[in-house]
């Protein structure tokens, strides 16, 4: 009979180590799938970073196109007031021509008429002036057509110098005019040409902006394959912690019924218990005691940094605290226990049987006395209070997270401590 009880108590002892194996190997897959997602958080913030820095470029870049586009309509408005002053100089020189044509057109008409009469005149020689006494009645006759001959004589010529005035002021103006012309033309070509030049910097910074959004949309696509993937690791990190649960349920299971049927055997707790269980002080009503030592359990730093950022968990950094003992603040299985090179540093979690999680981080290298898959004990040491990781200096970063325990969950510590 005792022979066949022992061999009951071999099998169930064999079978416990089975299971146990299970969730240590289960555990294992969980820390290599969060140590993979804390990886791909960093690259998503990385990511995050470089698309804060493409958008800042592309927020100046735009405000520079902006700019380039309110100097070309400002240009582009001068060049319009330009058009407008040179169609009507266009005008006036077009009216002032047609002034010259007409006044050239009288002086060369009213000349050819004078040159005729002097013709005549010089032709006529001396017989005109006898031809004038000869013909006069009289010597008041004789006056009186002298006279005329020489007032017709000094109008024409008075006429004439009247016609060549006004055609000298006319084409004077109209030749101010074309000079008012030419300097508007260049006024103009030059400020087409500084229109021209403002429109191919607006063209290379709008090129700039639509490279910039593009290269926006691809680090977005990466940040979104990431959280995905995310994702997709915390759904596997719950199935192992499902069937953690599970192997663990089975295994109490599988005790309790060995107890039932064999009293006079030993059950395996099929426990890792490394350190000692030497915590002390009062428990939460849920279950909880402080995870550092009585005169070290001041909470240095809540939930949100003094800043207002987010922290999402308690700090316990009293002064003197480094090297301490950091415990288990309830029974529960060791899914994490690992070293990170930034982040959390040397940091473990727990799986506890109420539900919830826990998580210990930046202790000393070295300390950590529990590996994934173990079974702890409450009050039971798991590391030292140290600073590694991302960490200003040695405290205890103490997180709680509800079911299923992603990051996500984290709760305030406080609710559940003593």
């Amino acid at each position: 009979m005792k022979k066949i009880g022992l061999k009951i108590l071999g099998i169930l002892v064999s079978l416990i180590v089975l299971l146990q194996s299970t969730i240590v190997f289960a555990a294992a897959d969980t820390s290599a799938l969060e140590s993979e997602q804390n990886k791909n958080k960093e690259q998503i913030n990385d990511l995050n970073d470089q698309k804060d820095q493409v958008q800042e470029e592309k927020s100046n870049t735009q405000e520079e196109v902006n700019d380039l586009s309110a100097q070309i309509s400002d240009y582009q408005a001068q060049i319009n007031d330009l058009d407008s002053k040179i169609d009507d100089l266009n005008n006036q020189i077009e009216e002032s021509q047609k002034k010259l044509d007409e006044a050239q057109a009288k002086y060369n008409e009213n000349k050819k008429l004078a040159e005729e009469r002097l013709v005549v005149m010089q032709e006529s020689g001396d017989t005109t002036y006898l031809d004038l006494i000869l013909s006069s009645d009289s010597i008041t006759d004789l006056i009186s057509g002298y006279y005329l001959a020489s007032e017709l004589a000094e109008a024409d010529t008075e006429l004439l110098n009247n016609l060549e005035s006004e055609r000298q002021e006319v084409e004077k103006a109209k030749q101010d005019l074309e000079s008012k012309k030419k300097e508007l033309d260049t006024s103009k070509a030059s400020k087409q040409s500084i229109t021209t030049q403002l429109q191919a910097a607006k063209n290379e910074k709008t090129q700039r902006v639509a490279e910039l959004t593009e290269d926006e949309q691809k680090i977005q696509e990466q940040i979104d394959e990431l959280d995905e993937a995310n994702k997709a690791i915390d759904a596997k990190i719950q199935a192992a912690i499902q069937a953690a649960k599970a192997k663990q349920q089975s295994n109490t299971s599988n005790k309790n019924s060995t107890s039932n049927s064999n009293s006079s055997g030993n059950s395996s707790s099929g426990t890792s218990s490394s350190g000692t269980s030497s915590a002390s002080g009062s428990v939460s009503s849920s279950g909880f005691i402080y995870p550092v030592p009585a005169g070290y359990q001041k909470i240095t730093t809540g939930m949100y940094y003094s800043s207002g950022a987010y922290h999402g968990a308690v700090d316990f950094g009293t002064g003197g605290i480094n090297g301490k003992p950091i415990y288990a603040v309830a029974d529960g299985t060791v899914i994490v226990s690992e070293r990170l090179s930034g982040s959390y540093g040397n940091y473990i979690i727990i799986m506890h049987d109420n539900g919830l999680f826990t998580l210990y981080a930046h202790g000393q290298d070295g300390s950590r006395t529990v590996q994934v898959g173990d079974r702890v004990k409450q009050g039971q040491q798991i590391m030292r209070v140290g600073t590694t990781g991302n960490s200003t200096g040695p405290h205890l970063h103490f997180e709680v997270r509800t079911s299923p325990g992603k990051y996500s969950n984290r709760v305030n510590p406080k609710n559940y401590l003593p």
